[in-house]
């Protein structure tokens, strides 16, 4: 079904309409092969609280950004090569409902679909462009991922010292490797991680230890599920006009 859409005139104009919603700053999106599977908004955990995103499922990557006017104009594009993706489903917890999480060695985040049923749809749709583009390219699935950063609403006080407390003055961390919320002394470090970045980024002392005698993977949050369960984080609180995420913060 895929290769019988890629070079339809129906797939082509699709694929323009979202270049012109994302405009001049935009990514040009149409390549040979390329689809457009389906598209629709989804509330994403961002550092600060939950908001919600334009998302867009092509048979070889993903891409979202921040609504200007719903459908008409984005902004703040991101693109996900699917091939070194993975997705995890989410428990249930207050207003965070319908969740799964999208892993990738650059970067993971949680996102949450309006009903059950969009959940499913979403996630089928995603699994199956993945497995079908590491079928035609013999890669292997990617096991490398970026930790999915805590939320700051839920930590008062630093994760690994559990003593600092935070304040406008003692300003919140996030841990690259582990993702966890810390304090300053706490994450004086860098290290570097190539898929992240270029550069050495902050990480906290407990992940660096373990990264500087080579147990990388041991420094992995235990928690996988912790971002999900803040009582201060609801869907009510999401707002269109605030900037995407802070991943470019401390």
């Amino acid at each position: 079904m895929v290769d019988r859409l890629a070079n339809s005139e129906a797939n082509t104009r699709r694929i323009s309409i979202v270049e012109n919603c994302f405009g001049a700053a935009g990514q040009p999106l149409t390549i040979p092969g390329r689809v457009l599977i389906g598209e629709g908004v989804l509330t994403k955990l961002c550092r600060k609280k939950p908001k919600a995103r334009q998302f867009f499922l092509f048979n070889d990557i993903l891409v979202y950004g921040n609504i200007v006017i719903q459908k008409k104009k984005y902004n703040k594009q991101h693109i996900i090569p699917l091939e070194n993706v993975t997705i995890d489903s989410i428990q249930d917890e207050g207003d965070l409902r319908n969740g799964w999480l999208i892993k990738t060695p650059t970067k993971s985040f949680a996102v949450y679909a309006a009903t059950a049923t969009e959940k499913s749809e979403w996630m089928n749709h995603i699994n199956k462009c993945v497995s079908d583009l590491l079928s035609k390219s013999g890669k292997t699935p990617s096991n490398e991922h970026a930790a999915v950063w805590v939320p700051d609403s839920e930590a008062t006080v630093c994760m690994r010292c559990q003593k600092a407390k935070f304040t406008p003055v003692n300003r919140r961390h996030h841990c690259r490797k582990c993702g966890f919320v810390v304090c300053g002394p706490c994450s004086e470090k860098r290290f570097l991680l190539p898929s992240q970045s270029s550069k050495p980024v902050r990480i906290c002392d407990f992940c660096y230890d373990l990264l500087s005698s080579g147990e990388m993977t041991t420094c992995q949050p235990t928690r996988s599920d912790s971002y999900s369960q803040s009582p201060k984080s609801s869907l009510n609180d999401i707002s269109d006009d605030d900037d995407d995420d802070d991943d470019s913060s401390d």
